[in-house]
């Protein structure tokens, strides 16, 4: 499959079957999120495989929905701002956006793998960074939920046309 075809086969899952993940497919999906980019090669990110019943709960007091609840695994991204590259002129600090990259690496890692998943951003920060015992320097930018998909939706969301997004100077 090429990267077009991948990217429209990648969506937002909600609806999990509760089929475990095998380790070669999660393994994959990881090593993808490693060697994903980030700004100077700083790396600022560290995974959270969140696979077991009580650290399960404690990620979903952060984001309480029902559908969320059915993941068989979560991934939670994390940046560490003492570790990332700041961009000198505004002093922009670039680790939610290494961040961001890595998850969606790791979101098309698992479409290619034949898995759903879901970038969940609308979780209680502070809840979940308390969960995770998170030091001072690092956040949770992101949870994702991951498996194996029950029903896939019956059609794809509408994308704005090519000529709405794209201007040519």
């Amino acid at each position: 499959m090429n990267f077009l075809e991948l990217s429209k086969q990648r969506y937002s899952a909600r609806n999990y079957s509760s089929d475990m993940i095998e380790q070669e497919k999660l393994d994959y999906i990881l090593e993808c999120a490693r060697f994903a980019p980030s700004a100077v090669n700083y790396q600022p990110w560290h995974f959270f495989v969140v696979k077991s019943n009580k650290p399960k709960l404690l990620i979903q007091q952060s984001y309480p929905r029902e559908w969320f609840t059915e993941a068989p695994l979560y991934i939670v991204v994390c940046a560490d701002n003492s570790i990332s590259w700041v961009r000198k002129s505004d002093n922009k600090n670039h680790a939610d956006i290494d961040a961001a990259i890595a998850t969606e690496h790791i979101c098309l890692a698992a479409a290619e793998q034949g898995l759903g998943s879901c970038w969940v951003c609308n979780f209680d920060p502070d809840m979940l960074k308390d969960n995770l015992h998170l030091s001072p320097n690092m956040y949770p930018v992101a949870i994702i939920s991951l498996g194996y998909v029950k029903q896939p939706p019956e059609k794809s969301s509408k994308r704005k046309d090519i000529t709405e997004i794209v201007s040519i100077l």
